[in-house]
């Protein structure tokens, strides 16, 4: 039986690892998005920044593995069985619930996943245990560590409301001094005053009150630090201070970049040490049981864990190497560039570009409502001070060419002190707070303070930031639940449940990580040029990829429903979606070509071209996905399909197609002028589509078609007309295009 107990923990510590690669994947969106948000440097240089912090921060996470060893249970009333039982049900949950958040590009606590997975794994094993006693319920209480989970659970909830509201009041203060020009007010000493304060606030709450947990800080070195504060705290605000008033006198430079940097390494410091235990301190916790148990002769099932209940101090070493599997993974994860994406969004300024959420009658209803307050504050307050703000609070439109930032360099700051200070604090008392819901509730308000959320994306806005939200309580509920049900299942299953479960997980990670067909945007956002010359490769290039595009995903969708093939139909229908929402997207270059303006002649006119070419695209992926869901409704409802000469006239008609734009592709590149060819071949295969439904309508009877039948096959004619039609259109916009920009 000991070697069973052997291979359950060696799974653990491998566990271990798989839990630092998914929840880095989700977390990374703490530490980085406020950099990557504002552009303040290459995202590779944020990357090194906050691997520095993670890496250095994760030795100041001894203190936290308490939490994982005897802050949310009992351990004295579980036996070693008991408890290893646990805590493999737990990382087993953890790292698939982390993995569906992930894949889904949406932020969660790790915090609250592993402290509510600790929370269902005890309540099961309690109930099992006394499940042939008689109980009334309140026994299992005795198996948690009460008052120190309510004050977790207490303070985790309360961290939202007061991230939320410190991120409105500060940014709203610091937007009202500095404004959104705050390049000539932050030269004359409140630039230096706001660095120094930051940077001052940064170094009292990361080392001197987060020195305490470090597993290198002996007591002594933290007696003086407690001792000299006030000293070293003045020394630090007045050195930065004047240095960095010397650099924006001298050099003229950007201090925000330097605090932004800065925050960026103190909030990877925080989240490292502060997170550090909700990936490791459950299997290390594991590793510290089975060496007592492996020098003790009492059994497994006998066994009590009172030993976690001593402090513990965690080697250096431990801490330094899952601080480095944190940092390959900010290397090698794309998930974690996903879920940063999705803050970036959700906190962005940016007008006219598609919102990753919809609406709904709550957001609506929100939006509505705060408009109407809004109004009533303007009657309270004196129109003068009205005015004052107004005035302070005008933004800065882009300069030509210029793509916007999600928010700028002052808000970017304010994000970071802001929550390092909050997580700083919090970790200093041994709280695990979230640092999910820290990091995103002072990006939220801070973005509400600012005024990113206009009448344009208010109500999109807020969905997104309620489903998060949501999701919030959705991973308490589903952590609980999960840990709960493998506890059951192992502890009846014993090494059979554990081998399954050990292969599920493995193969959802290698399956999600490594084989999902997932399509990232590009990250980061890449510029893109709008004169002449790039509108017209633009379009070159996107015409060309996108008829190919639709037509393959068109032969798929005849072809696989021509042979029946539901489960291949219903991907193709999904990639006929995606294909549409790309062309959309692309297509909304146009408004940013727009606003931009002030180009010569034919730069507008490109800007025209390019606008026509993707309607025309934009209509044709409509129409495609249109078909593609009838098609798989019709197999779905196992409705006949067609045969005989039907089926052969529509294949014949898409190889027709895939010619024609061969044909077209020419066209649109060649010198000459070919119009009256186009025509031609144009007509021929409108010809061949007219033919086909002529002959499909007069031999209705023949091939017994029932109505649905026939207006699907009318369906499949009418989308081929189009493309027909609306490709020859593009092909003959795009050979113009080309002709002016060769002129």
């Amino acid at each position: 039986m000991d070697h069973y107990y052997l291979v359950v923990l060696v799974f653990l510590l491998l566990l271990a690892v798989f839990d630092l690669f998914v929840g880095v994947s989700n977390d990374a969106v703490n530490f980085m998005n406020s950099a990557v948000g504002s552009r303040v440097a290459p995202f590779r240089v944020v990357l090194c920044i906050a691997s520095l912090g993670v890496l250095i921060g994760s030795t100041f996470s001894s203190g936290m593995m308490e939490i994982a060893r005897s802050g949310v249970f009992n351990p004295q009333m579980l036996t070693f069985q008991e408890i290893m039982i646990v805590f493999l049900a737990v990382m087993i949950a953890d790292v698939l619930l982390l993995d569906v958040f992930n894949s889904l590009g949406l932020p969660t606590s790790t915090t609250v996943s592993i402290v509510f997975e600790l929370l269902g794994g005890t309540v099961a094993i309690a109930i099992i245990k006394l499940y042939n006693q008689p109980f009334t319920g309140h026994e299992v209480a005795d198996f948690i560590n009460n008052k120190k989970a309510m004050a977790i659970v207490s303070g985790i909830l309360t961290s939202v409301v007061v991230a939320f509201i410190s991120g409105i009041i500060v940014q709203y203060i610091t937007r009202l001094i500095f404004t959104f020009k705050y390049e000539k007010i932050y030269r004359h000493f409140a630039g230096a005053l706001f660095g120094g304060v930051s940077i001052t606030a940064i170094l009292y709450f990361l080392v001197m009150k987060g020195a305490k947990g470090a597993s290198f800080m002996h007591p002594e070195y933290v007696t003086w630090i407690n001792t000299h504060t006030m000293v070293i705290l003045l020394s630090i605000f007045v050195a930065t201070t004047i240095f960095f008033q010397f650099l924006i006198w001298a050099f003229k430079t950007n201090i925000f970049r330097f605090i932004i940097l800065a925050g960026t390494f103190a909030l990877a410091f925080s989240f490292a040490g502060n997170d550090l235990v909700n990936f490791v301190g459950v299997p290390l916790a594991a590793l510290d049981s089975f060496i007592v148990f492996n020098s003790n002769s009492l059994s497994a099932d006998v066994m009590t864990m009172e030993m976690l209940l001593g402090p513990v101090q965690m080697p250096t070493f431990y801490l330094l190497l899952s601080g480095l599997i944190m940092v390959i993974t900010l290397f090698i994860s794309k998930k974690a560039k996903r879920v940063i994406q999705t803050e970036v969004n959700l906190s962005s300024s940016s007008r006219g570009a598609k919102e990753k959420f919809g609406s709904s009658v709550v957001s609506r209803a929100i939006v509505r409502s705060s408009f109407n307050f809004g109004k009533v504050l303007h009657q309270l307050f004196p129109a003068g001070f009205v005015r004052f703000v107004d005035k302070r609070m005008v933004k800065i439109k882009p300069q030509k060419g210029e793509i916007p930032l999600p928010f700028d360099h002052l808000r970017a700051s304010i994000n970071l002190v802001v929550s390092s200070i909050l997580i700083a604090s919090a970790t200093s008392l041994k709280l695990p707070l979230s640092t999910t819901y820290v990091t995103f509730m002072v990006a939220m308000g801070s973005s509400l303070a600012d005024g990113a959320w206009d009448r344009e994306s208010a109500v999109y806005r807020i969905n997104g930031v309620l489903s998060v939200i949501g999701g919030w309580f959705l991973t308490a509920l589903c952590a609980f639940t999960l840990a709960g049900v493998i506890v059951v299942a192992l502890f009846y299953g014993q090494g059979v449940a554990a081998v399954i479960l050990i292969v599920l997980v493995l193969f959802t990670l290698i399956k999600t990580n490594f084989f999902s067909k997932h399509k990232d945007d590009t990250f980061p956002p890449e510029s893109h040029k709008s004169d002449k010359v790039s509108i017209c490769k633009s379009v070159n290039d996107s015409v060309l990829t996108y008829f190919d595009s639709i037509l393959m995903t068109y032969r798929a969708v005849t072809t696989e429903f021509l042979e029946e093939k539901l489960k291949e139909l219903r991907k193709t229908k999904n990639k006929a979606v995606l294909l549409h929402e790309e062309i959309v997207s692309k297509r909304g270059e146009y408004y940013r070509f727009a606003y931009e303006g002030g180009e010569d002649k034919i730069d507008l006119d490109a800007k025209y071209y390019y606008y026509r070419v993707f309607t025309n695209l934009k209509e044709i992926g409509y129409g495609l996905r249109g078909v593609a869901g009838i098609a798989y409704n019709h197999i779905n409802n196992n409705h006949s399909v067609y045969r005989g000469t039907l089926q052969d006239n529509l294949l014949t008609i898409t190889a027709d197609l895939e010619d024609l734009r061969d044909y077209l592709n020419d066209y649109a590149h060649a010198m000459r002028h070919e119009d009256e060819l186009v025509a031609e071949r144009t007509r021929k295969s409108i010809k061949l589509i007219d033919s086909t439904q002529h002959q499909m309508l007069t031999r209705i009877e023949k091939h017994n078609l029932s109505l649905r039948s026939s207006e699907l096959y009318l369906s499949f004619l009418q989308f081929s007309r189009d493309i027909v039609n609306r490709f020859s259109l593009i092909a003959l916009l795009q050979h113009e295009l080309n002709d002016r920009c060769r002129a």
